[in-house]
Formats: structure tokens, sequence, C-alpha cells
């Protein structure tokens, strides 16, 4: 038999959550369906056996609640200038507003007190360094969660939710969004189970990004073609990012390449953390991961390149996992090698990595050799980057520094969304970094509460 609910929501990472908690106090029958685990069933088994990556499907690390961010470090990025595209929706004093309102949300579950980069003299210090540097520091205020801790908000958010009413139903992947005469009424669930709806909300996440893609083509959804970013994990020695991560814990330089004048940005800055494997439906990529209550010798920390395409190109997803692909097919995974071995075009070998000063925390990561991987623009991009970074932070740029291969941000092509993120069709809104309008933790719950706060008003609540 067909249920019928005021609000389905696809997804169960933040954007889902924060727009369940926007709706749960006003709003009636709400459903979220998730295709992966609960937190408590969200095990790894080459992690929790430390075996290679048995491909589970869905992958527990990316799927499940809480979405891929469930076990990331639990960066709150507290600035309108980074972490997504939501000011091209609403304004920027919106925006900063909801920065806010979320942030307080984040702190009622758990989030911790302290904020990194509130020491204005300090941040323009690294800032003219950069400078200096051809780099660009965009200073971000940052609330760290920790791994751990970042678990225990998102249990605490899905124990009030369920108490409030919420059914969520696991382990239930969506198929097909329903649209009978041009309006949203439901979903289609990969076991037939149809449910029905006025108002359906798709935060499907990065893992999901290629299904969203797929059904707003079915549905003659206009979309727009983000970039995509693809480069290397970096591991160094905690003390050579020190001076930068005491400060504002998470840098965001961004540089242009000399050769190409192509964007290369840091992303996701992990101190004492590790570096770790993501499975993105069937292709391993690499991510990084700080804990709040347990710390290791290292540093890591994303450089990616950013690259649109143009006419008649359109599947930037596709293209990310065809490069990160080839690391799979040469090392049966993930690639790791050393800076130095890179720069003498020598791939690195078990005996080379144990002579280096930097001690892999990704102990699975198959030594070889990234050039093979790269294309040309990207891997000088990246070099150049690396030089750039070490007149801030010496020590980046050397021989012993350990390069990670393949990360991937997996933006999805951006549906065409009117101010409230809703798509052409009325009762069917995107949101989250799936639906290509957020890049982060904080952007993505923020967009929930947009479109929680629209289907509200329009309930008259």
């Amino acid at each position: 038999m067909t249920k019928t609910y005021d609000v389905i929501i696809i997804g169960g990472g933040p954007a889902g959550i924060f727009a369940a908690l926007e709706l749960v106090e006003r709003t009636g029958k709400i459903l979220i369906v998730e295709k992966g685990k609960s937190l408590a069933e969200r095990v790894c088994p080459s992690k929790e056996r430390n075996i290679p990556c048995a491909k589970c499907q869905p992958c527990s690390i990316v799927c499940g609640w809480g979405g891929a961010g469930a076990f990331s470090d639990g960066k709150l990025t507290l600035s309108t200038e980074v972490g997504g595209f939501l000011d091209e929706y609403i304004s920027k004093e919106r925006l900063h507003k909801m920065i806010r309102y979320v942030d307080d949300i984040y702190l009622r579950f758990g989030a911790p007190e302290h904020v990194y980069g509130d020491d204005e003299e300090k941040v323009a210090a690294i800032a003219k360094k950069a400078v200096m540097a051809d780099l660009r520091l965009i200073p971000s205020r940052i609330r760290h969660l920790g791994s751990g801790r970042t678990l225990a908000v998102l249990q605490a958010m899905q124990e009030e939710l369920e108490r409030k009413g919420v059914e969520v139903a696991f382990n239930s992947a969506c198929t097909e969004l329903l649209v009978e005469k041009g309006v949203a009424v439901g979903v289609r669930l990969k076991n037939g189970q149809e449910y029905r709806a006025k108002y359906i909300i798709v935060g499907p996440g990065r893992e999901g990004s290629e299904w969203l893609v797929a059904e707003g083509r079915r549905l003659g959804l206009p979309t727009t073609v983000n970039p995509v970013d693809i480069g290397v994990r970096v591991e160094v020695p905690a003390e050579v990012m020190e001076p930068l991560t005491s400060v504002v814990y998470e840098s965001k330089f961004i540089y242009y390449s000399r050769t190409f004048e192509d964007r290369v940005r840091t992303f996701c800055m992990c101190p004492y953390g590790e570096v770790v494997v993501e499975n993105n439906d069937g292709v391993q990529t690499v991510n990084g991961h700080s804990h709040a209550h347990k710390k290791t010798a290292n540093t890591n920390f994303a450089l990616l390149v950013s690259k649109n395409f143009t006419e008649p190109f359109k599947e930037p997803i596709t293209y990310g996992r065809y490069v990160a692909g080839l690391a799979n097919l040469l090392g049966g995974g993930v690639l790791v090698q050393r800076l130095g071995d890179l720069q003498m075009g020598r791939r690195s070998t078990p005996e080379r990595l144990r002579k280096g000063l930097v001690i892999p925390t990704l102990k699975e990561a198959t030594p070889g050799d990234l050039s093979l991987v790269f294309p040309y623009r990207h891997l000088l991009a990246i070099m150049e980057m690396l030089e750039a970074l070490d007149t801030i932070a010496p020590g980046v740029n050397s021989r012993n520094t350990l390069l990670y291969g393949v990360e991937v941000k997996f933006y999805s092509s951006r549906l065409q969304l009117n101010a409230n993120l809703e798509t052409k069709i009325p009762g069917l809104f995107a949101v989250g970094d799936g639906a290509g309008v957020t890049r982060g933790l904080m952007q993505a719950s923020i967009s929930g509460v947009i479109v929680g706060q629209e289907i509200k008003r329009r309930l008259g609540t």
C-alpha cells in the first residue's frame, strides 16, 4: 500500500537533516529516505579488519546517516566566501544570518565553543606572506567538531528527529522521482515501493550526484555544468603546517598556475589527522580526517585543480571518475608517491617510502607514479602550488612530502533552481552537494534550512 507524507526527503546527509530539523516542529508526517545505514551500522570492513577496500555497495564511508561528512573531521566554515554557491540564490546578508542560525543549532547539539581564525592580527600576517607567494588567503573562521564529535552530534540529531515522529527508511535507494501533470508527487524506491508527498526534497549527496543528473535529464530539468576538482592529498609532518593550523586551523589558499593559469586551491586541511579511502560507486578515491580525541604525527590537506568544461563536453563527473580510475587500474586502489620521486621522474617503491621522514597514515595505499595518472597541466599546477606554499610553510615542498591520488570532488551538474532552491517542477526542491549548489558542511546544512522555511511558509505554519 502506498504511504502518504507531507514531505519526503531523499538523503540523510546534512542538507536533509537540517531540512527535517526545520520542518519537524511545524509539519506533519516527514519521511527521510536514505540508501545507506544508520550511524551504528556504518562499519567499513577494510578499516575494521585492516584489509583492502571491499568495495561495499553502498559504501558506509560515504553513504548513510550524516552523509559523506559523517566520518569527516566536521569543519563548520563560518564564512560566506567558501563552501558553495548559495550567494547566487540568496543575498550575502541573508546567507550571513543563516550561518549564525545553523551554527547555533550545531552548538545546541554539542559542537565545541572554540572558533579558529579570530586573531585578526595573526591572520593578516599569514595573508601578507601569501600575497608574496602569489597565493590568496581566504580568511575563514572555523568551528572544528572532529571526527568523533561529529558522529555524536549527528546521532543526537537523529534521535531528536525520530523522537518527534520523523520516519527514516535506511537501506532504501530512491530510483525515480514521480511527477504527474508537471507536479512532483512522490518517489519510487529500488524495491518498487512508492511513497507520496506534496513536497519532495532531493539531497542525495555527492555519491548520488550522477543519479540526480540522470533524473534531471529524464525530467527535462535544465542544468549548469559545474567545474570538476581533481588533485592529490598532501601529507607532511604536522610541525610543517603548525604555524598556519594553530591560527586558522584550515588555511584556504587559491593559486593560479604560471603555465596555464588553472585555479588550484587547498581544501580540507586535517591537522594531526589521517588519510583515508572512500569508495565512490566502485571507484576508490582519497580524503582526510582529523579526529576530536586521536592525533597522528602528520597533517594532510588536498590540492585540487578546478577545470571548467565547455561545449561539447558536459560530463565532468565521468571525467573525474576516469582519472581516479587510472590510479585504481595501476595500483588496485589509491596511489602514494614521495614528492622527491615525482620530481625525479620515477615511481615510489616501499623501500623508497621507508627512507622518507613521513610515515604514511594510509597503509593500504600502493606506492606508484602519479605522473602516469594525471594530465600534464594538472600535475604541473599541483607542483607549482607546492612551490608557492613552501614560501609560507617551509617544508611543504620537501622530497619527503607524500602525495596520494586521486582526490576528486564529484560536484553534480547544478540544477536550475529559484531563490527557494525549487526546480521548475512545482514541489520538487534540490539541496546540498549532490545538487551542485553547495560544497561543504555549513552551506549544505543551510540549503536544507532554506527549503524547510519555504515549505513551512507554504503550509502556513
